[in-house]
């Protein structure tokens, strides 16, 4: 969703009418997983995707009918094996996808939820009375925004989504939703470079175009130059203790360290590491790494929160050039990202 709602937004802005299907449950090799999306205009203008390509024909159909109709839709499609080939699949699936209107108070409750520094849950209300059908709920630690539904009501969404890991379908016996699916949105993955070395030209550029946000600390003017690093999020020419405090480190953050000088990685991993972002590395060989493991020991670091750092850092593609070895940390990072819940 993230991807889709700056072009959602651009067309609610030029006044077109915007259907969005989401897909809510998977079975087998499905194409999309659950909670991927797909805006489709009155026009027939449309952004992101539910199938890769296998059923986005149907959905389309469907979204103009809910689009003529204001009325949601719930449909399901399996994917046989023989469409599944023609899209790059080894096997088939199934999907069920909701389609509903998506309105501007729609877009307000996702840029809320995606503004938010911790992961919080949204509910989409499958099946529910009045205004709450096709309704984005945005859910917290103190419960529903949603001040005008029922007590019981809130009590179960609240419930649900504390007790979620991941996200899902869910019955309530709730007097104004019966039926919701729950959506985790999390903070956008961000990648924190400790060192504007050479390394970190191509690691930046890679973690732009997967989605990361990216930020670059280095006290070094010659390494820190918006030439080096164009479009990232923010460049710090400081020292790390001074860099942090400007940041927040949250579970979405990767922090990774390059510069092999002690006098910079040293304070940005004891940072990193009384931190709660989800992956932290450090550049060098076995050996830098064991006289750090030593260093840091020396200065109060336990042995459990030393485990923690991914080193020699990324996977081992075998590669030697910058680029390689910046496609092995990409690599990393992405496989404990997408294996946190697991």
């Amino acid at each position: 969703m993230r991807d889709l709602l700056d072009q959602v937004e651009i067309w609610l802005k030029n006044g077109q009418s915007v259907a969005l299907a989401t897909v809510i449950k998977t079975w087998g090799s499905s194409p999309r997983p659950a909670g991927a999306g797909m805006a489709i205009t009155e026009t027939g203008e449309i952004a992101g995707s539910v199938s890769g390509g296998c059923v986005e024909g149907a959905v389309i159909d469907s979204a103009m009918q809910v689009l003529k109709t204001g009325q949601p839709e719930r449909i399901h499609f399996g994917v046989g094996d023989d469409m599944a080939w023609e899209v790059g699949l080894s096997c088939g699936g199934e999907i069920d996808v909701y389609i509903r209107l998506f309105e501007h108070k729609n877009l307000e409750v996702w840029k809320r939820a995606l503004s938010k520094t911790n992961s919080v849950f949204l509910a989409l209300v499958l099946a529910g009375s009045g205004p709450y059908l096709g309704a984005d709920l945005l859910l917290e630690n103190s419960g529903s925004i949603f001040s005008d539904l029922s007590r019981e009501t809130r009590d179960q969404l609240t419930e649900i989504a504390n007790k979620e890991l991941t996200g899902g379908i869910h019955k309530l016996e709730a007097p104004e939703i019966q039926e919701a699916f729950f959506h985790k949105v999390q903070p956008a993955p961000e990648l924190i470079l400790v060192g504007g070395v050479h390394i970190a030209i191509p690691l930046a550029s890679f973690a732009k175009t997967v989605g990361f946000e990216v930020t670059v600390i280095d006290p070094r003017r010659l390494f820190s130059t918006v030439d080096r690093f164009p479009d990232i999020k923010l460049l710090l020419t400081e020292w790390p203790e001074g860099a942090f405090q400007k940041i927040s480190i949250t579970e979405s953050s990767a922090i990774v360290m390059l510069t092999h000088d002690p006098k910079i990685d040293d304070p940005a991993l004891k940072i990193a590491l009384n931190s709660p972002a989800f992956y932290v590395g450090a550049l060098g060989s076995r050996k830098t790494h064991q006289k750090r493991i030593e260093r840091l020991k020396d200065a109060g670091l336990s042995q459990s929160r030393l485990d923690q750092i991914h080193a020699p850092v990324g996977l081992n593609l075998g590669g030697k050039t910058s680029p390689e070895i910046a496609l092995g940390i990409m690599a990393e990072i992405l496989q404990v990202w997408y294996g946190r819940d697991m």
